[in-house]
């Protein structure tokens, strides 16, 4: 079971160690560079291994003239421009970079570009986290595994066959440590399609150590998980749960993240 440790920021993931926990601040910041160091600040507080933010350009994703009214309910706001008023700026996830080594708290990002993922190369980030809905996205897969990193490979939406050939792309274009993480791609993910059964399936599988990218409500979920072989636990965290924004909801706040690492 060793060679299915991973290092991540000098802290061995895997079987045998402790549970690494993630705090996924995602886009819960609202564009607010201060309310970024904020969460940082309360997830170090409340012990997390690392926070994970998301490193994207709108325009690389998202064409205006198509786009689909999904952001709030009533379709006041589109995805893409809500997604402009999360932009972080290179300067400000320098900045935030910076916060977490002050802080002694790991500093991930997903990328979902090539010119990201230089950028976030650049600044020294320890790990790279991929995003379920580019399990598929093989040139930016390599690109990833190029850095030479430890990959966190979500499986959200995905079949056994992809997971597969992404690990393949993955190992076959530099990347010797892989950790596959379990999601289900909903927001928020209801109890009865969470199927944690699928982390000692991939684990056999693949022989490789699997984690939790949790998108259900509450804390329910990450115990039973590490119980059934989870070595990682990402959870998305809020300061308030009631705040505007997509992720807020299926969100745990600071008290909640307390207790779930305490446990």
């Amino acid at each position: 079971m060793k060679e299915m440790s991973i290092l991540i920021d000098q802290k061995v993931v895997g079987p045998g160690a402790r549970v690494f926990v993630v705090a996924e601040i995602g886009i819960n910041h609202n564009g607010s560079v201060s309310q970024a160091e904020k969460l940082i600040d309360a997830a170090a507080e409340a012990g997390a291994d690392a926070v994970k933010f998301q490193t994207f350009r709108v325009d690389r994703l998202l064409i205006p003239s198509r786009e689909r009214c999904v952001a709030q309910p009533d379709g006041t706001e589109s995805a893409y421009h809500m997604l402009r008023r999360f932009e972080l700026t290179w300067e400000d996830q320098a900045r935030l970079k910076k916060h977490c080594d002050r802080r002694e708290i790991c500093f991930i990002s997903t990328p979902y570009d090539e010119e990201s993922a230089d950028f976030l190369d650049a600044i020294g980030m320890p790990a790279f986290k991929t995003a379920s809905a580019d399990i598929t996205h093989v040139p930016l897969l390599r690109h990833v595994a190029s850095k030479g990193k430890p990959v966190l490979l979500s499986t959200g939406m995905s079949f056994l066959n992809e997971v597969a050939d992404a690990i393949w792309n993955l190992r076959s274009a530099g990347a010797k440590e892989i950790l596959l993480m379990h999601c289900v791609s909903a927001y928020p993910a209801f109890p009865q399609y969470m199927n944690l059964r699928v982390i000692p399936t991939l684990q056999s599988y693949f022989e490789l150590s699997v984690g939790l990218s949790d998108h259900s409500e509450g804390i329910l979920f990450p115990p039973v998980a590490v119980a059934m072989g989870a070595v990682l636990i990402e959870k998305h965290f809020t300061l308030d749960k009631q705040a505007p924004g997509p992720e807020h909801k299926a969100s745990v706040d600071p008290e909640e993240l307390k207790l779930l690492i305490r446990h």
